[in-house]
């Protein structure tokens, strides 16, 4: 079938895992905007009601990233497509969910500590909440593309951007190759999907020159083309992967570091 039927693999898995995504953010936030007070028996209360639905879209998310993927593996490889089901663990962070979805909730906490207002306080409850939720959905969506492409016999894959609008770290990651043994990187707020590539030969590390190429010019309009030292900057340097400890791959900037245990003020 070739590009024809990607493509409509490709549009109806985006339909129905936007869908998803819409549907469990909806459900989330409203459910903590109900809640009226923000207190410990609260955080309890919503952790109750919400997990349970959080963790069957993550595997809801599973299950269709490996149909979809399998499909795809099919008609690029060939053979019939073989969607046998991947398994995800609930805290697919190494995390107890329990704890992740509480975070919200000492975010509140945290800032009217602070001397932030109450109003204040909940929406940057609310902005974690929306983040940890997100990045859920996309843990579930690698680790099932992970397992999907390797047991189809994908060797390598592409990130492929979404149908929005992108940010320029995802632009110019989407230009490389994968291997599939590697989990794809994500960002809070990451839409794209793993995309295999066809054929088990190495493309070599840069599939899109050309965007990349634009991605370059478009970031050099808006920062200028030199630094201080009047070298030119190149971008596939300054975009990087660091290791999260929960989240696992992560697109960064090369400035951009995680907070270690050295940060903590001493007593």
């Amino acid at each position: 079938m070739g590009e024809a039927l990607q493509a409509a693999l490709s549009d109806r898995y985006d339909a129905l895992s936007g869908s998803l995504r819409d549907r469990l953010i909806s459900f989330v936030l409203d459910a903590f905007d109900g809640l009226g007070s923000y207190r410990d028996a609260d955080a309890a209360a919503f952790i109750e009601r919400v997990l349970p639905v959080v963790l069957g879209v993550q595997q809801q998310m599973g299950q269709i990233t490996d149909a979809y993927l399998s499909a795809m593996v099919a008609d690029m490889l060939g053979g019939a497509a073989d969607p046998a089901g991947v398994q995800l663990g609930e805290a697919l962070r190494g995390t107890p969910p329990a704890e992740v979805y509480r975070r919200p909730f000492v975010q509140t906490w945290t800032a009217l500590a602070r001397g932030h207002d109450v109003a204040d306080a909940i929406g940057q409850g609310r902005t974690r909440l929306l983040s940890i939720t997100e990045t859920d959905l996309q843990l579930a969506r690698t680790h099932a593309a992970q397992q999907s492409m390797q047991r189809g016999g994908a060797r390598f894959f592409r990130r492929r951007l979404s149908s929005g609008k992108n940010c320029a770290l995802c632009t110019i990651a989407s230009t490389q190759r994968y291997r599939v043994e590697n989990l794809m990187p994500i960002h809070p707020g990451c839409h794209c999907k793993p995309e295999p590539l066809p054929g088990n030969r190495d493309p070599g590390h840069v599939i899109d020159e050309q965007l990349l190429k634009e991605a370059h010019d478009a970031i050099a309009r808006d920062l200028g083309e030199s630094d201080r030292g009047g070298r030119a900057p190149d971008y596939r340097d300054v975009i990087i992967t660091r290791e999260h400890g929960e989240i696992g791959p992560l697109l960064a900037v090369r400035r951009q570091n995680f907070t270690g245990p050295e940060d903590i003020p001493a007593a």
